[in-house]
């Protein structure tokens, strides 16, 4: 090219006073390729509008200096030609490149990727780390010796909600977020809450004998003293009671002794009240012989979640709401009584044997065992902080998964509390310093959580929920729960929503046990995980509240004793050494252990562009569902052919079943068929995903009187499980007025799953439905 400028400085003998440029235009999708070549040094001189200067000379009287000079010289004219010449072959040539790169084969075209796909890869403002980097950073920040370090720091004797210990507590962890370098904020609720009298104690009297005074209690319970016949129901489950009636037995006006396990004591205390039950009395199960037989143990009886005084909203301030109460609190006097005591009362019971089913090996009671129990509980207005700390992401900031933890306890709550609370700490400091130093960009945000009043309903996390549901629904992707997440050694299970399962599946793969050389799965999931590692999601359990009264995909988890539950928890005995015990010195490793498994679920959701989150899990629940509700429903038609005023059929509830798989496996294929480089088509289908959980709220029922109102994993009879208990209730009563509100419930969970279906379709012109 330097041959070139010279050859033609010398044709025009002196410096070149314009430029040329050369267009080679191809017809290649509407686009031009152009080559220009500048023969100027004089980078000043202006175009015109067309891209081609109009009057390239400063002298625009005189013909263009080439014109002067060009018929001076034969040689010249040859110099000029061959210069042409080769400028034209070089254009030509680099027009021919341009338009082979363009045209290649669809071999060359830009990759689609399917759900499952790990090969992702990073737009925008975060370059993509590769995953493996990711886990082995997080691997290598997460220690036994910075764990042991963090359960001397955050161990409490005392830490009540809104006592001054769960205060410091609080104070402790803001603390340690802004050390990471993390925004953190704390979150201000004013709770009622029911307590122990303070002077004085709750009581019972059986048979005239001495008083017994009680030191554990439990929350919401009705207050005042009552007398009844005492009457052993096992668990207090549905299917105890229905027991009992078929055996005719009187359950009205009774005193229920119930052990625990199985159900929270909210839903044994209200099953009794289903029955017309006086009271219920609580005592630990005998096979836990760990717990002691003098031990108390405390908890609540409210069958839902939050503030009971401010059901459905948030408790910032008492005096801006009427007076109102949860539908969920009971009308019936529940306390908790010893091991010995239970003992003693029912090696004096007569009356029938109990069921040789539920292996009690005592009488149900006869009418002469009475007993009083009186409830003298105060209700007491408490002041309580959630603690926050936020990784920003850097592609989505907006969107966010939440890890959290319980702060307070009963006593010292070390399973309860302490090993979760540390192990968020613990991955707040990991994953921010992914971050501050080793390149580790999320696309999403992770919000670290620190929850008081968990021991009374889940109240702080609740009351988030309700105070910013409007911003959270969009907005808030996951739940990862950590409260107990060490309370054994032997097996590891997991309660979540279905559209997780894909996620956790991957994730126990990934994880190490860290008592044996193999992956998590490896190790408890016996090669069907599903039916061997996971167990429903109870009420009592944290997470419950962000799935079923918020819509949020939810999870929980964590190492536990394969024959029992950790028998401490609600005690005031829930110490380190305990826990040590039933860990067999091993709660650091389970809990780095634990810590990973959460750790790499959160990091997955803010990595990769697509939320690993498979709707297709729901099809398989769906339609066992649905197969239960048809077979009742013609159980019901053989029994009672007229006990419906209009013939029943479950088609509408069928065809709405395939429209979500329908619409699930559409969106599946939406994804294969995406350009997952385009940040705003990921971003339109994570929408279609988050929907999904939130369309399985029923908006057809109000959340004051049934606040979990997910349809499938909620509860109330506008579940599908409210609707299969109901049909089962139609076949022994068959009372008219029930059939009506049946028929009303099942139309309505119909158009439920035809809504969340019609929501993942995406475009209303996708809709299609079976006639």
């Amino acid at each position: 090219m330097d041959q070139a400028r010279s050859t033609i400085s010398k044709i025009f003998n002196g410096e070149p006073r314009s430029y040329t440029r050369f267009n080679l235009t191809e017809n290649m999708e509407g686009d031009n390729s152009q080559v220009e070549m500048k023969l100027s040094a004089d980078m000043d001189e202006e175009v015109g509008v067309n891209g081609v200067g109009d009057h390239l000379n400063h002298n625009s009287t005189h013909k263009p200096y080439m014109a002067q000079k060009f018929g001076r010289s034969p040689k010249n004219l040859c110099f000029l030609a061959a210069t042409i010449l080769l400028i034209f072959i070089i254009g030509y040539l680099i027009g021919y490149l341009a338009y082979r790169k363009r045209d290649c084969d669809p071999g060359c075209a830009v990759p689609t990727f399917a759900f499952e796909s790990s090969a992702v890869h990073e737009t925008g403002a975060a370059p993509l780390m590769d995953w493996d980097n990711v886990k082995s950073l997080l691997s290598q920040k997460l220690s036994e010796s910075s764990l042991r370090a963090v359960f001397s720091d955050f161990s409490s004797v005392s830490h009540r909600a809104g006592s001054p210990g769960d205060e410091d507590l609080g104070n402790k962890v803001i603390k340690r977020f802004k050390e990471y370098s993390m925004k953190s904020w704390s979150d201000e609720h004013f709770i009622k809450v029911q307590d122990r009298p303070a002077s004085g104690y709750n009581s019972y009297v059986f048979k005239n004998q001495k008083k017994q005074l009680l030191d554990g209690f439990l929350s919401y319970s009705a207050t005042g003293k009552v007398t009844g016949a005492v009457l052993c129901v096992n668990y207090g489950r549905d299917e105890d009671f229905m027991l009992l009636q078929r055996m005719n037995v009187n359950l009205s006006g009774k005193v229920m002794l119930i052990r625990t396990g199985k159900i929270s004591f909210a839903e044994k205390v209200a099953n009794a009240a289903k029955v017309n039950a006086s009271a219920v009395l609580i005592y630990p199960d005998f096979s836990d012989k760990a717990i002691g037989d003098n031990t108390h143990f405390f908890g609540h009886v409210h069958l839902g979640s939050g503030d009971p005084y401010t059901p459905a909203f948030p408790s910032f301030n008492h005096t801006q709401f009427p007076p109102v109460q949860s539908s969920g609190l009971p009308n019936i006097l529940a306390q908790t009584i010893t091991a010995n005591m239970a003992s003693n009362i029912q090696r004096e019971l007569g009356g029938l044997d109990s069921p040789a089913v539920w292996g009690l090996y005592s009488k149900l009671g006869a009418e002469s065992d009475v007993i009083s129990v009186e409830v003298n509980n105060v209700l007491a207005e408490k002041k309580i902080n959630n603690v926050f700390g936020v990784i920003e992401g850097f592609v989505e900031p907006d969107r966010f998964v939440v890890i959290g933890a319980q702060r307070d306890a009963w006593g010292p709550g070390f399973a309860a509390s302490t090993v979760g609370t540390s192990v968020l700490v613990e991955l707040a400091r990991s994953i921010s310093a992914m971050v501050r130093n080793d390149g580790f960009k999320p696309r999403r945000s992770i919000i670290f959580a620190s929850w008081s009043a968990g021991e009374y309903g889940s109240v702080g996390a609740t009351e988030w929920l309700e105070g910013y549901l409007s911003s959270l629904s969009m907005k808030a992707f996951s739940y990862i729960n950590l409260d107990g997440i060490v309370a054994g050694h032997s097996s590891f299970k997991v309660s979540a929503s279905p559209l997780m399962y894909s996620l956790i599946e991957s994730t126990l793969s990934e994880v190490t046990s860290p008592t044996k050389p193999m992956s998590l799965l490896s190790q408890f999931g016996m090669g069907n995980w599903e039916s061997h590692m996971v167990k429903p999601l109870r009420m009592d359990d944290a997470a419950y509240p962000f799935l079923a009264f918020s819509g949020i995909p939810s999870v929980s988890f964590g190492f536990t004793s394969t024959y029992s539950e950790y028998p401490w928890f609600g005690t005031l005995l829930d110490t380190q050494e305990k826990l040590n015990s039933i860990t067999l010195d091993q709660t650091p490793q389970l809990a780095v252990a634990a810590a990973r498994f959460a750790g790499h679920m959160a990091l997955r959701l803010v990595h990769d562009h697509l939320l690993q989150l498979d709707l297709t899990k729901y099809n398989k629940l769906i339609r066992s569902h649905v197969a239960r509700i048809n077979t009742e429903v013609n159980a019901v038609r053989q029994a009672w052919p007229r006990l419906f005023r209009e013939a029943l059929s479950v088609k509408w509830l069928m065809s709405a079943s395939g429209s979500y798989s329908r619409a699930s496996r559409g969106l599946a294929m939406d994804i294969q068929n995406s350009d997952l480089e385009d940040v705003g088509m990921c971003r339109t289908i994570n929408d279609r995903i988050m929907m999904v959980e939130r369309n399985f709220l029923s908006p057809f029922v109000s959340p004051t009187q049934s606040p979990f109102r997910h349809i499938l994993l909620g509860s109330g009879p506008h579940t599908l499980e409210g609707l299969y208990l109901h049909l089962k209730a139609l076949q022994r009563e068959q009372p008219k007025d029930d059939c009506d509100v049946f028929r009303t419930q099942f139309a309505l969970a119909t158009w439920t799953i035809q809504g969340c279906a019609n929501a993942v379709m995406g475009h209303i012109w996708a809709f299609k439905y079976d006639t």
